[in-house]
């Protein structure tokens, strides 16, 4: 199944490539990530509760960043199994300097089994946009957050209510053009 997709966050490309490869800052952003720890240079194993549907589960996995162009591009490449099936995917992430913030432009590949792949392509899909949405809208958060600062908090509400905010922000700016 491939996976494609754009956000824009209001951050600097700097602070955004410094989020999105903090192993800190990815476990706080990344929907029911109970663990994400350093196990070599770039990888990392992680542990994450989560599920499409009525299909929920714990996965466990590992992660690698490639291709590291700071602040530009990385290749992240993943795998996970747990009860209700297994994943593999890899993905490019490209940030492009736009109008004061960063466009992240996303694509990759990702094979799913067991039972979780019985749900159907169309809802897994769906969940993954979501899930894409409340982890970008995360790390713009983070990506504000200045040094001395302590980090925001995210939650499913809280990260809601950015991406709604954020939404708003889009769509009368589009409208006044």
């Amino acid at each position: 199944m491939k996976i494609e997709g754009t956000h824009e966050l209001h951050a600097s490309r700097e602070r955004v490539y410094q989020a999105l490869i903090d192993p800190a800052v990815l476990q706080r952003c990344i929907p029911g990530c109970e663990k994400l720890e350093k196990t070599g240079q770039d990888s990392y194993s992680a542990i994450l509760r989560t599920g499409v549907g009525s299909i929920k589960g714990v996965f466990t996995g590992n992660v690698k960043l490639e291709e590291m162009t700071p602040p530009s591009h990385y290749r992240i490449v993943v795998d996970g199994k747990g009860q209700p099936g297994f994943l593999k995917g890899s993905g490019d992430l490209d940030l492009e300097e736009q109008d004061g913030g960063t466009l992240i432009k996303y694509s990759g590949e990702v094979q799913i089994g067991g039972a979780i792949a019985g749900v159907g392509q169309r809802m897994i899909q769906g969940a993954v946009k979501m899930m894409a949405a409340q982890f970008f809208t995360a790390i713009e958060a983070e990506a504000k957050t200045e040094a001395h600062e302590s980090p925001p908090t995210h939650g499913f509400f809280r990260t809601a209510l950015r991406w709604f905010s954020g939404w708003l922000r889009r769509t009368f700016r589009l409208t006044s053009m």
